[in-house]
């Protein structure tokens, strides 16, 4: 009979990780990676398995998810975030696809968002799929980016039933979430030698907000979603002025020219 692990990784995640953990205590093997939290996910996580590791919050979540994949034992592993829960029909569908020893290395599946207590149907929140079981050994994190995608090293499938998550609870979490991933691009921007400027400036602070908000709110019709789904596209959106005053920040005053040199213009 084939096994199954899931791989899970967090920091101040406490307030969700019971929820998290118990969705899927049938698992074979439970692995939990923490990452330097001060609110007792340790401890909760202690009560579900024996396999739980402290490693440096390392802004690259990445770095962290492919730890937990090294610590897993079993055929097969499904990667799962604290805010996220596995339904029993989705634990169902999971253990039968993997005891009939698939052609399949990946396989990917739908997953609801919960924004402020309500699913969000539209605006390209579902179906949203991820690509999240694999068999050990046959999928990786390049770990270049916090939302890098697994590779796999062949066929993927697709499951029916859906996984549960729960990103946002208030718009105050909204914010702060998008401060943190909002500080990462920026920092991964330049890092790359991405500099501001005016063409950057018109792209991020108009262009790209606003063709996001189009898209997403009119076109992809998340004003169908009520309040919850204004927020959140707003949010979304707003999120490329952050990054690029936080690019801004970052590259620092020009250098100071000597008198009667000419100012120096700053590299697009």
């Amino acid at each position: 009979m084939a096994t199954i692990a899931f791989s899970i990784i967090g920091h101040n995640n406490g307030h969700q990780l019971e929820r998290c953990l118990e969705s899927v205590r049938w698992a074979d093997q439970l692995v939990y990676v923490d990452c330097e939290s001060s609110d007792g996910s340790l401890e909760i996580a202690r009560r579900f398995t024996p396999h739980v590791f402290s490693r440096p919050n390392n802004t690259n979540l990445n770095v962290n998810k492919t730890y937990g994949f090294e610590q897993a034992t079993t055929d097969w592993i499904f990667y799962l975030d604290p805010d996220e829960t596995v339904p029993e029909a989705l634990g169902e569908e999971i253990r039968r696809t993997v005891a009939a020893d698939p052609a399949e290395i990946a396989f990917a599946l739908p997953r609801r968002n919960h924004y402020f207590g309500r699913w969000l149907k539209h605006g390209g929140q579902y179906p949203d799929a991820q690509l999240r079981l694999f068999r050990r050994g046959k999928a990786r994190f390049a770990c270049r980016h916090v939302h890098e995608k697994l590779e796999v090293d062949g066929a993927v499938g697709r499951l029916r039933e859906a996984m549960n998550h729960y990103p946002c609870e208030s718009p105050q979490e909204a914010i702060r979430k998008m401060d943190f991933y909002s500080t990462f691009n920026a920092e991964l921007m330049a890092r790359e030698g991405v500099r501001p400027g005016a063409r950057l400036a018109l792209q991020y602070l108009v262009s790209k907000p606003l063709s996001r908000f189009l898209r997403r709110y009119v076109t992809k019709g998340a004003f169908l979603d009520g309040w919850p789904g204004f927020i959140v596209v707003a949010v979304d959106s707003i999120d490329f002025w952050f990054r690029y005053f936080k690019l801004w920040y970052l590259a620092g005053p020009p250098a100071e020219q000597p008198p009667g040199a000419p100012p120096p213009e700053r590299p697009e």
